[in-house]
């Protein structure tokens, strides 16, 4: 049998591609309709100010980042100590539950804060489990000659689902309000079925079960506080991104600045998710093999400015074309941090560390758009967005001198090797 030269030739990764393309369609849909949801009820039945009702985005975010933050650690030693393809379905189908009870509830009408608060924190806990297993799955359905390759592939499956997904949601929530929820249920369907479809895994190591759940979890922080390039690399992301983010505020932009409305929203979310397409897209045939240390910081920069960009444009348009710049600059980052982390991470502990990872992204983002909401209510909308793109671009030139192992990465090497 010869040897796969691409991860789509490999039919465990081709279901695996399309199970991480359906659940990230249907999260992010999802996700954004509630964020717009929660912005119009705030704005319309509460009576809130615009300054109110942004922080009200900005609470949003702390309660989908609590769950994260309480829960990743034990989400990193179930997928450790657990069959993944099963701890993953299982998430997607309580996610399944999520899609239907805010379906229930839009369609009778129930417009409340805590109804819309409590569903997103429900998904917050579905999150948490789903990513560290699904993220540890990858590795182990390609060789590892092939990861950078596939880390590109699942780059497009999630940025396809984040274009999709959001546009669509749009149009759909248009239509219908419940509909989009509907949608999402019927795609985490879809992707539970193509996880359990996954076979021929390697056997989860025999010590994982041995181990104390506590002792494994210090264990994962450990070993990534012991490697300073992995430390350097998620850190990095954690705070530039949780200055830097936008998308809490898109809503705003959409509703009361930019006047586009839901479907202009839709196409906000999309037209960042595009611009990362497109630089995955090429980075699937054409990996990064020099200097990536140093294009990775490039491009966080590049994100900050493309953030501060945006914030001050008022043409739709224009904000479209700076939003797909900031998606490719952070898909460029992504892809290198993460062919990086997955290559230096050995299996035993690659689920502690992909949930980690996660929540380092999950801070970033969440924390990111409480961040955004309260400055928002202090400095504007435009003057959130500026202060944070400034940050970002502040703490990517700190972390160019704090943790020289990333400028010194040159290229894509293992530390570890794959087991057949």
């Amino acid at each position: 049998m010869s040897t796969p030269t691409s991860p789509l030739q490999i039919a465990n990764y081709r279901k695996f591609w399309l199970a991480r393309f359906s659940a990230m369609l249907a999260s992010t849909g999802m996700v954004v309709i509630i964020g717009y949801q929660l912005y119009d009820v705030a704005r319309s039945v509460y009576g809130m100010s615009m300054a109110q009702a942004s922080f009200q985005l900005g609470l949003l975010g702390f309660a989908q980042f609590l769950p994260v933050f309480l829960l990743t650690p034990v989400a990193g030693v179930i997928a450790d100590r657990f069959d993944r393809r099963k701890v993953a379905a299982f998430a997607a189908l309580l996610d399944v539950c999520v899609a239907l009870g805010l379906g229930v509830t839009t369609e009778l009408e129930v417009r409340s804060l805590p109804v819309l608060f409590g569903f997103a924190v429900l998904h917050g806990v579905v999150r948490v489990f789903i990513g560290p297993a699904m993220g540890a799955i990858a590795p182990n359905v390609v060789p590892t000659s092939l990861i950078p390759r596939a880390i590109a592939f699942n780059s497009i499956a999630m940025q396809a689902g984040m274009i999709i997904g959001p546009a669509a949601y749009g149009f759909l929530f248009a239509a219908d309000r419940a509909l989009p929820y509907w949608t999402t249920a019927v795609m985490q369907v879809v992707a539970a079925i193509c996880i359990l479809a996954i076979n021929n895994l390697p056997e989860m190591h025999r010590d994982a079960r041995k181990a104390h759940p506590v002792r494994q979890i210090i264990d994962g922080f450990h070993f990534v506080w012991r490697e300073r390039f992995l430390l350097g690399c998620i850190t990095l992301d954690l705070f530039a991104v949780l200055l830097g983010g936008a998308t809490a505020l898109m809503p705003v932009f959409a509703r009361d600045i930019l006047h586009v409305g839901p479907e202009g929203l839709g196409q906000m979310r999309a037209a960042a998710a595009a611009g990362a397409a497109v630089i995955a897209l090429w980075l699937s045939f054409r990996p990064l093999a020099s200097n990536v240390g140093v294009k990775m910081l490039v491009a966080v920069g590049v994100y900050g400015a493309m953030t501060v960009a945006f914030g001050v444009s008022r043409e739709f348009l224009l904000s479209l074309g700076f939003l797909a710049l900031l998606g490719a600059a952070d898909m460029i980052s992504v892809f290198i941090r993460s062919s990086l982390v997955q290559l230096r991470t050995p299996d035993d502990v690659r689920g502690r560390v992909s949930a980690i990872s996660g929540l380092a992204i999950s801070a970033s983002n969440e924390l990111g758009e409480m961040q955004s909401g309260v400055a928002a209510a202090l400095l504007g909308a435009t003057g959130a967005v500026v202060f944070g793109g400034a940050g970002a671009i502040v703490i990517t030139v700190m972390w160019a001198w704090l943790f020289p192992e990333i400028r010194r990465a040159r290229k894509f090497e293992a530390s570890w090797e794959q087991k057949p």
